[in-house]
C-alpha cells in the first residue's frame, strides 16, 4: 500500500513547475507527494510556494523544506494535489476521511488545476460505500444530524480516542452512511442548504485528472 502511495505521490509532483503556487492536500498519500516535492526543491532548486490544507501537512512541508504562505498573500494557486476516499466513474469525489475536508475544498477551489492521487481501491462505480463526511458547527449538531437522517443518511458523530473529533476549524464531523449516492450534485446541495452544515465531503466537478496506482505502476484518468 505504501509503495502505491509513493508511486502516485512521485508521479504527481512531475506536474509542478518552477515558480508555481501549490496547494498541498492532507492524508497519508499526500505525505509521499510532499516528500517528493521537497526532494525536487532540494535537488533542482525548484522555486515554489505552498498553502497546505491541514496543520499536519504544514509540519510535513516544514520538514521537507517547502516554503509556506497563506491566502492573505496569494488568492490563486496554479495547482493543488490531494488524495480522495472515493472516486467514481465521472471523477466525482468523496473526501474528508482525515477530517480536513473544508480546507481541502477551499484550496482545491482556489487552484487552476486540481489533481487527485489514489490507489486502485479508491475507484468505485458509485459513491457512498465510504461514509460521507459532513463538517458541522458544534452548536446544535444533534438537530443537523436528525435532518440528515430525513435525507436518507445515517449520521455518526466522529470520535477519536474516545473524544469527539474536532477539526482544525473547531468544528465536528458527521460521517453519514448513504450507501449509494447516485446524484452527488443534488446530495451536496441538499446537505449544504442545512443550517449548521459548514461543508460536505462531496467534491463535485472539481478535478479532471486522477492519478491511480495499480500493480506497481501509475495510470492517468482524465475527464
Amino acid at each position: 500500500m505504501n509503495q502505491s502511495k509513493q508511486l502516485v505521490g512521485q508521479e504527481a509532483v512531475k506536474y509542478i513547475q518552477d515558480g508555481m503556487k501549490v496547494g498541498l492536500g492532507s492524508g497519508s498519500t499526500v505525505y509521499y507527494m510532499v516528500k517528493a516535492l521537497g526532494e525536487r526543491v532540494k535537488a533542482e532548486g525548484l522555486n515554489v510556494v505552498a498553502i497546505s490544507t491541514s496543520e499536519v501537512t504544514d509540519e510535513w512541508a516544514k520538514e521537507f523544506g517547502i516554503p509556506l504562505t497563506d491566502f492573505s498573500y496569494i488568492q490563486e494557486l496554479d495547482i493543488a494535489i490531494d488524495g480522495a476516499d472515493e472516486v467514481d466513474d465521472n471523477l466525482q469525489l468523496i473526501k474528508g476521511g482525515g477530517g480536513a475536508l473544508f480546507r481541502e475544498k477551499v484550496v482545491a477551489a482556489a487552484a487552476k488545476e486540481f489533481i487527485v492521487i489514489v490507489d486502485e481501491s479508491k475507484i468505485v462505480s458509485t459513491l457512498g460505500k465510504f461514509p460521507l463526511p459532513v463538517e458541522i458547527v458544534p452548536f446544535g449538531w444533534e438537530v443537523v444530524a436528525r435532518k440528515i437522517e430525513k435525507l436518507g443518511g445515517a449520521p455518526k458523530l466522529r470520535e477519536k480516542a474516545g473524544e469527539i473529533f474536532v477539526t482544525d476549524n473547531g468544528n465536528y464531523i458527521l460521517d453519514c452512511a448513504f450507501e449509494e449516492i447516485h446524484d452527488p450534485v443534488a446530495t451536496h446541495e441538499q446537505l449544504i442548504a442545512l443550517v449548521g452544515v459548514v461543508e460536505t465531503g462531496l467534491f463535485v466537478d472539481m478535478t479532471k485528472k486522477v492519478i491511480v496506482a495499480d500493480n506497481g505502476s501509475t495510470k492517468l484518468i482524465t475527464k
